[in-house]
């Protein structure tokens, strides 16, 4: 490993908590999206703290530089998994990830072990032997995912994503009916967390009375965020599995939230770039039918 070669980097911000080092980095890196490979990386000396390799017991307070070095290996093996390509050049490419595939990870079926199935490698001198994700998507949730094919890229992009200069917008399908518009504030483990919403389409339903289709506006990206928020609010989102209700899994269906639109400032030419796709069908279809089971029930009702 490269120990030279810094990918991401992080100030903590002021009025966090203190924390441990392996406790506060567990996903703040796309890298390292799980508890397990946050320690390797600290055992590995990949993690950085104000310049000198971190080590698990240290304490993080504000004012602090918390960086990631060079993990960049050899794939393993090159999943054979079709994705939708969104964009693609030399630098970046974006793509739509299927729900229930995490990012990254140790298990093998991961959106980075497709990635060369469907991308052309960088012929650029820093390329990445394996393109890296720029940031994080819950595994239940599908959508577009940065991807960064080259090292200058990821850090460009990690900057980016430091002073929250990359917008994100997703859609989901939540029970209830909420307000025309809101905005959520609510700390997520300890740290500032706020989301917008608006409401796009309200129908009746025979199981829960109401659902909502909302666009949502993660202000931060604390882990979970938008599923956590919108379920403490009352409205979980349909087919949560973790914060939802139980009855309201549909076998199948999975988890009704999706990154749906993304700009962010590319990181060779610096023009801003822009990029939205439409949910899946399941979301049309699913709206559509509660509300002619409503109205059929209604009908019936009234005859």
């Amino acid at each position: 490993m490269n120990r030279n070669a810094i990918i991401n980097k992080h100030t903590v911000p002021a009025g966090t908590r203190r924390a441990r080092l392996s406790d506060y980095c567990v996903g703040l890196f796309p890298e390292l999206p799980s508890r397990k490979g946050t320690k390797k990386a600290i055992g590995r000396g990949a993690i950085l703290l104000n310049g000198k390799t971190g080590k698990t017991g240290d304490w993080v307070e504000p004012g602090m530089q918390i960086e990631l070095c060079e993990l960049d290996q050899a794939p393993r093996f090159i999943l054979p998994l079709q994705l939708s390509v969104v964009y693609e050049d030399e630098h970046v490419a974006l793509v739509n990830k299927p729900g229930g595939i995490p990012v990254s990870g140790n298990t093998g079926r991961t959106l980075e072990h497709a990635l060369l199935h469907n991308i052309e490698p960088s012929s650029l001198p820093d390329a990445y032997q394996q393109p890296r994700a720029a940031h994080r998507l819950d595994a239940p949730t599908c959508g577009l995912v940065l991807i960064a094919k080259t090292r200058s890229a990821r850090v460009h992009l990690g900057d980016q994503f430091e002073v929250k200069q990359i917008e994100k917008t997703y859609q989901a399908i939540v029970i209830g009916q909420t307000m025309a518009e809101g905005r959520i504030e609510e700390a997520i483990d300890n740290k500032d967390a706020i989301t917008e919403f608006q409401l796009l389409k309200s129908v009746r339903s025979l199981h829960t009375e109401w659902i909502s289709l909302l666009s949502l506006r993660p202000k931060t990206g604390r882990t979970h965020q938008l599923r956590r928020h919108l379920s403490n609010a009352g409205f979980p989102i349909l087919g949560d599995r973790e914060y939802g209700n139980p009855g309201e899994i549909m076998r199948g269906k999975g988890l009704f939230l999706c990154a749906t639109a993304l700009t962010f400032e590319h990181p060779s030419t610096k023009q801003t770039m822009s990029f939205s796709i439409d949910p899946p069908s399941k979301f049309h279809i699913h709206l559509e039918r509660e509300q002619r089971r409503w109205e059929r029930y209604y009908l019936r009702r009234q005859a």
